[in-house]
């Protein structure tokens, strides 16, 4: 085995529990402090009032979210939907697709993972045809040509991996197959759809994204024109329904069990319905933690978000790197005893280890008061 480490044993003090996550002392909140994310080295902190008990906030830095189901539609193109969140490493747009696309588009800049949230369609592609659903992740290799054809509106989550490549994260002692066995994975096809639309004539447009500026190059034919490909680089297609859990009933997990694809400086998470704790000393909440070498993103896809008060699919939240975060107070209410057997939440979580901005259209669909939904309701209050 190469991913091992000596033998140790953390040193402890005060009143603390063993085990992290499970068994707290009687009237204790668990804090989690982390380097790297949740692959680093933590220590458990016990306090005797949730961390998250503000009463006020001042300052840009909080907790964010925003609406992006009230974004604008922004164009027939991926490159018209403007960035919700971005960095040098990584680009988050949100586009709502209401037409088939008449040209095609090509990202110089980063491999490209498009996330389905709505709606259904057909993408065509350099390496053939692929039908893609609400709950799709697609990851097109940086240089793919591309474009979509739908018969109603879609929208996706674009999260470009700016100027390097997505690949698979290591799962170690669980194996390969853990989470999705690479066998789950769908290629695109040169099947009847895509022959049909390699014989469709007339001046084509690609647009081309180099450096977040656009070039358009005009061919007098269809230049997904492929009449066959082999090779280890090409797209690839999951659907977030195929993805199977890690779990533990006696541990409550960190997100970083639930990677899904890595690139530089960032990690892609998927959070899917599964079983909660059973262990009667578990938790069954996500713990208190800072975050102090990431910023968490969390976009919310589909079902009930367990441990978010006022949070609907479409939403994204942005918890920035410097302070303490967890669950809302509701949620709290059921930290160690839960009134349905599991999880029924989808959500895509991305953790970028640079400061993320946010896009100026973000800023207007912003739910500013988000940062008071940790407050605790008033003594003898209902």
């Amino acid at each position: 085995m190469s991913d091992r480490k000596w033998i140790y044993r953390p040193p402890s003090e005060g009143r603390t529990s063993r085990q992290a996550h499970a068994d707290l002392p009687d009237g204790c909140y668990e804090r989690e402090l982390g380097k790297n994310g949740f692959f680093g080295p933590s220590t458990q902190m016990m306090h005797t009032h949730p961390p998250t008990g503000w009463t006020s906030w001042e300052g840009p830095l909080r907790p964010r979210a925003f609406d992006l189901t009230q974004l604008p539609v922004q164009g027939a193109s991926p490159w018209d939907a403007a960035s919700v969140l971005l960095n040098a490493a990584v680009q988050m747009r949100y586009w709502r697709c209401t037409a088939s696309m008449d040209h095609l588009v090509r990202n110089g800049d980063g491999d490209e993972l498009l996330f389905v949230h709505d709606g259904q369609a057909e993408l065509f592609c350099d390496y053939g045809h692929l039908s893609v659903v609400s709950g799709d992740y697609v990851v097109l290799p940086r240089g793919t040509m591309w474009r979509i054809e739908c018969a109603a509106p879609i929208t996706l989550l674009l999260i470009e991996a700016t100027g390097s490549s997505y690949q698979l994260p290591g799962k170690g002692l669980v194996g390969e197959q853990a989470i999705f066995d690479p066998a789950m994975f769908d290629l695109p096809a040169i099947d009847d759809a895509f022959c049909r639309q390699r014989a469709l004539v007339g001046d084509w447009r690609v647009r081309i994204k180099r450096r977040n500026q656009l070039s358009t190059v005009l061919y007098p034919f269809n230049p997904l024109d492929a009449e066959g490909w082999h090779g280890t680089l090409h797209p690839v297609r999951i659907n977030v329904r195929d993805l199977r859990p890690l779990m533990s009933h006696r541990y409550h997990l960190p997100p970083s069990a639930h990677t899904t694809f890595v690139a530089d400086r960032f990690v892609v998470c998927t959070f899917v319905p599964r079983p909660f704790e059973t262990d009667p000393g578990a938790l069954k909440v996500p713990f208190f933690h800072n975050n102090d070498d990431y910023d968490e993103v969390i976009f919310y896809h589909a079902g009930d978000f367990f441990s978010r008060d006022g949070i609907h699919p479409g939403m994204v939240t942005l918890h920035p790197c410097g302070f303490t975060h967890g669950p809302h107070p509701k949620a709290l209410s059921r930290m160690f005893h839960q009134t349905k057997p599991g999880t029924d939440e989808y959500a895509v979580m991305i953790d970028t280890r640079d400061a993320l901005d946010i896009g100026e259209l973000a800023m207007q669909v912003e739910r500013a008061d988000y940062h008071q939904s940790w407050r605790m309701p008033a003594p003898g209050a209902p």
